[in-house]
């Protein structure tokens, strides 16, 4: 991976003690990918075995950029773009769900779960980093969607999950409806694109490791352990 895929200017730092070493990742993902709050509670679980600290910054990456605007069922969406079976929607969510509880997160599917749209959520996001609080707000848009069952395409529900994390209520409102920050974002997506992500979650460790997909704890680990040696050995 290119060494200017990472260097963010306002990165989120991870709870860690304060002599411990810490790491900068970056992650390309989407509130749509029910693998990216996987794949990050794997990686929290890692930072926590290895005793290291992050620097974490969040990318734009739409799983489905035409979406409309109002949505679509989920079952009915994976139907149409994976084929999967009504019997495999139901097994694929009960087993995110298994995991999810493992890993202390809350996956409420239900026949009426829907895909959303969500750039503007990204452009949200982009706002958030600027304020140092971009990683609270991911979090909490994962929970609004997949927890709560929330629309995190709806300007209501954008605006009180920033305010639930301490942003501002008014900018945030502005943010959205003045589109201001639509061109960063886009120009965020392609960065990626063009640098060959096509899949959620991908984690760029130090700006040039990069792991796709949500690999557990122990592969997440294990790189940790890897960049820590090499740092080492370089000082």
């Amino acid at each position: 991976m290119p060494a200017d895929a990472a260097a963010p200017d306002h990165a989120n730092a991870q709870a860690n003690p304060a002599d411990a070493p810490t790491v900068q990742i970056d992650i390309v993902s989407d509130v749509m990918c029910p693998w990216c709050i996987v794949g990050y509670k794997q990686l929290e679980q890692a930072l926590g075995a290895v005793g290291v600290g992050a620097y974490i910054r969040w990318h734009p990456f739409e799983l489905n950029p035409q979406m409309p605007a109002e949505g679509q069922n989920m079952a009915e969406h994976l139907a149409e773009k994976y084929g999967s079976t009504p019997a495999q929607s139901v097994e694929n969510r009960k087993r995110l769900s298994d995991m999810g509880r493992d890993l202390g997160f809350t996956f409420n599917f239900s026949d009426e779960t829907r895909m959303q749209n969500t750039f503007a959520a990204h452009q949200l996001l982009t706002w958030a980093q600027s304020k140092g609080l971009q990683h609270p707000l991911k979090m909490a848009l994962f929970d609004a969607h997949f927890t709560q069952g929330s629309n995190v395409n709806d300007t209501d529900v954008l605006v009180d999950v920033a305010a639930l994390v301490g942003l501002d209520r008014a900018e945030a409102l502005e943010v959205l409806n003045s589109g201001s920050l639509a061109e960063q974002t886009r120009e965020a997506q392609e960065f990626w694109t063009s640098r060959g992500i096509s899949g959620v979650p991908s984690m760029v460790f130090e700006g040039k490791y990069l792991v796709t997909g949500a690999q557990g704890a122990d592969n997440y680990a294990q790189m940790l352990r890897k960049v820590l040696q090499e740092r080492d050995a370089a000082a």
